[in-house]
């Protein structure tokens, strides 16, 4: 069946169905047809003019069981003793006609033949204490109708096979109509890599919502996107500086090697150290750029795990590189990546050391809110907008180290776990960011 397309499934599908329904119910009437025929020669039998003829029958039987002359119907006596006096063509009897001899009961209703072979339709009751009477009706007449009720019915079947056929690829072809149009949709998207092109979408059905879910996907692929160039762009540029630094002092320092003049002592050395920084602001950029990058594409599973911990950690690091950092944490545990988050706490307390003279830094952790403030000149209002934007500088940092992307993964870091992040300027001087995210008091294991 995998090797047929969807339609020729579902019109092979619906034909079968179809074909099947009206064989049951072709089956089922031919069975109700003949259940009524034989009920009605069941009926027949027992009319008067039978009784009539057990009542002759049983006046003119000799004792040897020959009947007088008489020349209608199909009637059997039988006795006790196995006797047997007939009406026509003698009736053979069976062992399902003996319980009928001794005294009065239901009439017994079987099929039969005569001795002469013709198959018959048998009641066998009753008729005198010890004689039970077995009347027939033969069955040719019945049979013929049923065999041309099934030759008749079997040639409605088979129109209603070939009707079901029929209206099986109307079906298939109408309601896959769609997803014909859903499919050339897809394919010249696919072809063309043309994400501005929507999908159209009809009514509310599931192609419609498969429509609505493929627009979807399609959006969120060319943000995706745009997203990537925008960072390949920004990255080249932000790349460009260092990068002609570094080429500038080096070229410098081979031409004064090339032609034997060389430099002063102390401007060499200022190169080297000014070569030193551009590597380091490289090495930065590039470790910052591949934490964004693995924001999209890892991902990491989440545990339970004590923030408080995580920002006790990253304040030690903190510390290593010179600041001075007070802490005031209450527990708090949350479903998250460690390494991703202690990033984002250590890039938020650089970031406020770096403003903060002495490279003072305040941090609280209060019901899930962690809050990082320095006691710099705080933020400009129409600056706070774009603080977390990837490269993005205002114009009091952008003589400052940093590549501009720190915020950026810290509000990456905060997304992947559930949680929100703002910048704010605090009363009384400096900037604070706050970091919501949601988690317990204790933990859950």
């Amino acid at each position: 069946m995998r090797r047929y397309s969807l339609r020729s499934r579902l019109t092979l599908l619906v034909t079968v169905a179809v074909a099947l329904a009206i064989a049951a119910c072709a089956g089922l009437s031919w069975f109700i047809v003949r259940e009524q025929m034989v009920r009605q020669l069941d009926q027949t039998i027992m009319d008067p003019e039978g009784k009539n003829d057990q009542r002759w029958l049983r006046e003119h039987c000799t004792t040897e069981g020959t009947p007088a002359e008489y020349a209608a119907g199909l009637v059997t006596l039988l006795d006790g003793t196995g006797t047997t006096c007939s009406l026509g063509s003698p009736i053979v009897v069976t062992e399902e006609d003996k319980p009928a001899i001794p005294h009065p009961g239901k009439p017994i209703y079987r099929y039969g033949v005569t001795k002469d072979g013709m198959p018959v339709r048998v009641v066998t009751v009753n008729f005198a204490p010890g004689v039970a009477v077995l009347e027939a009706r033969p069955l040719f007449h019945l049979q013929d109708t049923l065999r041309n009720t099934a030759f008749a019915l079997a040639a409605v079947a088979a129109l209603g096979v070939l009707g079901a056929g029929w209206a099986g690829l109307a079906i298939s072809r109408t309601a896959l109509a769609p997803v014909g149009r859903l499919t050339k949709a897809v394919e010249h998207i696919a072809q063309t890599e043309d994400l501005d092109t929507p999908i159209p979408v009809k009514g509310s059905d599931e192609i419609a919502r498969l429509s609505l879910a493929f627009n979807g996907m399609i959006t969120a692929l060319a943000g995706s996107r745009e997203r990537q160039q925008q960072l390949v762009a920004d990255a080249g540029h932000e790349l460009r500086t260092p990068l002609t630094t570094l080429r500038t002092n080096i070229d410098l320092l081979l031409r004064s090697e090339q032609t034997g003049r060389s430099l002063d002592p102390g401007a060499k050395e200022r190169l080297l150290i000014n070569v030193k920084a551009q590597f380091a602001e490289l090495t930065a950029l590039v470790g910052d750029l591949l934490q964004l990058a693995r924001g999209d594409t890892d991902h990491e599973p989440h545990v339970e795990l004590g923030l408080h911990q995580v920002v006790t950690a990253a304040v030690e690091r903190a510390r290593l590189r010179g600041a001075d950092v007070t802490i005031d944490l209450q527990p708090w545990y949350v479903v998250g990546n460690a390494a991703s988050l202690e990033r984002a706490v250590l890039n938020l307390i650089d970031n406020a050391a770096k403003f903060s003279p002495d490279g003072e830094v305040q941090v609280t952790l209060r019901q899930g809110e962690l809050a990082v403030r320095d006691h710099g000149p705080g933020i400009p209002e129409e600056d706070l907008p774009h603080v977390f934007e990837r490269f993005w500088r205002s114009p009091a940092a952008r003589g400052l180290p940093g590549s501009g992307l720190g915020l950026a993964i810290v509000a990456q870091a905060v997304a992947e776990a559930g949680g929100k992040v703002r910048l704010e300027n605090a009363s009384g001087g400096g900037a604070i960011a706050i970091v919501e995210l949601p988690g317990n008091l204790t933990p859950h294991s």
